[in-house]
């Protein structure tokens, strides 16, 4: 009975009155709430434009599948198998789309891509790690505050000026060097990307490796390791996301680079595996030739079929690179790899 009493008791009470906010204090909460709103509309601003960006290039390059005209110039068969060029003569890959007969192969572009980028890729990947590991682990703290912003402040160098160089002084410089038939060929173009994507893969692997905490590097030093013990076999697996990032990063910088590749490369479609042969990448044809594309042609839609291309590469380049990513989190964690 006294449970039920007090029960009606509260029943009875009066709602307590919950505090008012003071002006200030609403004031405070719709500008944070104006804030968020702001921050959320710019994000899904950003997605929106990536997405229409998509479907436009998408769009323009789906002619080659709905035009019958297009599919005759250009169909799938023409652009990734061997067709005949000339009779009597035996069946090759071919890039020449304004011609009486236009041959649209696809393979001499990729493994110019491919060229341009293993080059620079192989240049810059030890430069920026090994540059980034020396600056984290073992630089004197001057050395280190002058080196990393000089290295950052090379990322700021405008790609037409790294072309130019790469065109007028390393191209002549290489082949003097190594006697090259081409002048301008994949690796005057694969060492003008590395000069552009250095200063990516350093700065990222640079803040990888700083992230590391310390208490790996004292514990390894503790168990009687060297300082390059513990930064070659601690610190550099514990930061190996954020290097595998940089890589990622630095990879899609070069196979993306358009003015480097057009002015240091040749700009020849050819099919081969020489490095010192003149090349023609992804990015430098569609810089190349849209200029001058009837708008609503086959050739037009090739154009941004190869825009298509490369959006392809680099999703799945940046797929596998999370799903590496996650598995090597997990084995850091001790958890199933």
């Amino acid at each position: 009975m006294d449970r039920q009493a007090v029960m009606q008791e509260q029943d009875l009470a009066p709602p307590v009155a919950l505090p008012m906010l003071s002006p200030e204090a609403r004031r405070r909460q719709l500008k944070e709430k104006l804030i968020a709103w702001t921050i959320t509309a710019v994000a899904f601003t950003g997605i929106a434009a990536l997405v229409l960006i998509l479907v436009f290039v998408a769009k323009e390059a789906l002619s080659l599948v709905t035009d019958t005209a297009a599919r005759e110039e250009a169909s799938f068969s023409k652009m990734f198998l061997p067709q005949l060029v000339r009779k009597g003569k035996p069946l090759a890959y071919v890039w020449q789309p304004v011609s009486g007969v236009p041959k649209v192969s696809m393979i001499p572009l990729f493994i110019g891509t491919l060229k341009t980028t293993a080059v620079s890729m192989l240049v810059a990947v030890p430069l920026g790690i090994f540059g980034a590991l020396f600056a984290a682990e073992f630089a004197p703290r001057r050395l280190r505050e002058v080196l990393k912003p000089t290295i950052e402040l090379l990322a700021g160098i405008p790609s037409v000026v790294l072309g130019f160089f790469a065109l007028m002084v390393m191209a002549s410089f290489l082949q003097e060097t190594f006697g090259f038939t081409s002048r301008l060929n994949a690796v005057v173009a694969g060492l003008g990307l590395a000069l552009a994507i250095v200063p990516v893969i350093f700065t990222v692997t640079e803040d990888a490796l700083t992230a590391v905490p310390r208490s790996y590097r004292e514990a390894s030093l503790a168990l009687g390791a060297t300082p390059w013990e513990t930064a070659w076999k601690v610190v550099l697996p514990a930061a190996a996301p954020g290097i595998l990032a940089a890589c990622v990063l630095g990879f899609g910088r070069a196979i993306g680079e358009t003015m480097i590749v057009l002015m240091a490369s040749g700009n020849a479609a050819i099919t081969s595996a020489n490095l010192g042969d003149s090349v023609r990448s992804l990015s430098a044809t569609i810089a190349a030739e849209m200029g001058e594309v009837v708008v609503g042609s086959p050739h037009y839609a090739l154009l941004f079929f190869i825009g298509v291309e490369l959006f392809l590469f680099t999703f799945v380049l940046n797929m596998l690179a999370g799903i590496w990513t996650k598995k090597v989190i997990q084995r850091l964690k001790g958890g199933a790899g």
